[in-house]
């Protein structure tokens, strides 16, 4: 079934109106469809010297590094690796900084992982495989790690502009260009019509641009010159994404590596294919009402924090919900304390990074006890209180909410 594409990284429940950060129409043509002379962000920093500040320190800038160029991006150390030990001149590319930390290897033209990764929270290795079961990919190549190249399988969100052919990239990393499209001709000549803005482009068109690579799906074209990518080859900003990728299929009821059985994401990088089924989505919510990828001083780049940002949209008794007259009455839980925010219910964190290293779903839907009865999945009242059951969670919602939208 055809899906609008859209995706947000915050919780809010659907609004009536769009929020004030909402992609608007274009006031006039602009340019839908990016040169593909590539000039690399540098380029962009004269004429926009505090947005290139500002997003050179966030993640997005910094997916992957060359520890030759930065000594300290390797955060542990190697020599603690017993699970399957590496030099530190093995490595070429460092992946990762905020859950975990892998490390690829350049074989010939291609990278490859090691087999063991760092877990950043609980600070101890972990060994890295993709193992049956889980990527729909995995029978596709050798089990050996050094057989599994990181170009087919990483590499084409981690750069910008990479060439399936060459091996080659305009960038590494999610620079300028990577949402803005080919800048040579701006640059040489700057001017809104030569240069892709995704703010200025529909819901759907600005939101692919996050969707590419923030879902799990599947080229619409698979092998492509003999190998099996698992990014959206040939996709660029401006155009459908829905073209080049396929999210990932599920099957209502049934628990898999990437879905719990009522279609919420079960993994990280899986943001996408929760919003696309959300209220959220068909309201006009984007990527950018919530996150400004230019950087920010708030977590994972939002526009505000914490509930200041919901409550833009969802004020207590305005149109958009919640319907209750305080924030409190509706969470039944004392301002300021854990359980009263927004994202505690309605962004739990469920969707597995490493380990028992969890992000947040992006459906924006209330998990309810009876839910986690049926399915398995994990719901917000029981998972912070760990010595309660799930009857005792149910009952204690009833008390507040009407028992038809808690069973």
């Amino acid at each position: 079934m055809r899906t609008a594409w859209l995706i947000a990284l915050v919780a809010c429940s659907a609004p009536a109106v769009k929020p004030a950060h909402v992609a608007q129409a274009p006031e006039a043509p602009i340019a839908q469809h990016a040169s593909t002379s590539y000039v690399g962000s540098t380029a962009c920093m004269p004429c926009h010297r505090e947005i290139y500040q500002h997003w050179a320190k966030t993640p997005m800038a910094n997916v992957v590094r060359d520890p030759r160029a930065a000594p300290d991006v390797i955060i542990p150390d190697l020599a603690t690796n017993t699970i399957a030990p590496f030099k530190r001149e093995d490595v070429a590319f460092v992946y990762g900084s905020l859950w975990k930390q892998r490390y690829f290897t350049k074989i010939g033209d291609d990278y490859y992982p090691e087999p063991a990764q760092w877990d950043v929270r609980h600070k101890v290795w972990r060994p890295y495989k993709v193992g049956p079961g889980t990527d729909w990919w995995e029978s596709l190549y050798p089990p050996d790690n050094f057989q599994r190249p990181t170009g087919p399988l990483c590499d084409g969100c981690h750069s910008v502009d990479y060439d399936v052919a060459t091996k080659k990239v305009a960038e590494w990393n999610v620079g300028c260009e990577r949402c803005h499209g080919g800048g040579a001709e701006h640059v040489a000549h700057p001017s809104k019509s030569n240069i892709i803005n995704p703010s200025r482009m529909s819901d759907r068109q600005n939101d692919d641009v996050c969707i590419q690579c923030h879902s799990q799906g599947r080229p619409t074209t698979n092998p492509i010159m003999g190998r099996y990518f698992d990014w959206p080859v040939g996709y660029r900003v401006g155009l459908d994404l829905d073209e080049f990728w396929r999210l990932e299929d599920h099957v209502l009821g049934t628990t898999t590596f990437t879905h719990f059985a009522d279609g919420t994401a079960h993994k990280n990088r899986m943001q996408g294919n929760d919003f696309v089924q959300s209220v959220m989505a068909r309201h006009g919510v984007t990527c950018a009402s919530c996150h400004d990828v230019h950087g920010t001083q708030n977590p994972a780049q939002l526009r505000e924090r914490g509930n200041a940002l919901c409550l833009t949209c969802h004020a207590p008794g305005g149109p958009n919900g919640p319907r209750a007259a305080t924030l409190a009455e509706h969470t039944q839980h004392r301002d300021g304390s854990p359980g009263s925010e927004c994202v505690a219910c309605h962004m739990p964190l469920i969707a597995t990074t490493i380990a028992d290293v969890r992000v947040r779903s992006h459906t924006f839907e209330f998990i309810t006890p009876d839910m986690t009865d049926k399915y398995g999945i994990p719901n917000p009242c029981t998972t912070c209180h760990a010595d309660k059951s799930s009857t005792w969670a149910t009952n204690e919602l009833a008390r507040a909410h009407s028992p038809w939208r808690i069973r």
